[in-house]
């Protein structure tokens, strides 16, 4: 089992900055891929960046050169670095794991979300 727990959502004006945080807790040995993905209001969850153990990542082309992840696996937590935002990025981001349970099952676990909303 894995839990996680997120943070560093907020308020800020078109062009400015946030950086999320997610520390994953449990049977975080078995955690293999790290991401970040958002959600608006009778939308679906949509991925916006991902990482995994070795350090590859996947953006979303909407946030490509905006959007940085990363991830410390001492510390078991990914971080989403937001610059250059716009009114578009509001949403709820989740963070995302998935646990290798057995060489053909991976899981999946959600943080709990947290609202990023870009407005002047």
């Amino acid at each position: 089992q894995v839990q996680l727990v997120e943070s560093g959502g907020g308020l800020v004006q078109p062009g400015g900055s946030l950086r999320l945080s997610c520390a994953a807790s449990g049977t975080t040995f078995s955690i293999t891929a790290m991401g970040w993905y958002r959600q608006t209001p009778g939308k679906q969850r949509d991925l916006v960046a991902s990482i995994t153990r070795g350090g590859t990542t996947t953006y979303a082309d909407s946030v490509k050169a905006r959007f940085t992840i990363s991830r410390d696996n001492a510390k078991n937590t990914v971080y989403l670095q937001m610059n250059s935002l716009k009114p578009e990025d509001t949403a709820v981001y989740y963070c995302n794991v998935k646990e290798a349970r057995a060489l053909w099952r991976w899981d999946d676990y959600w943080g709990q979300g947290t609202q990023v909303t870009v407005s002047s």
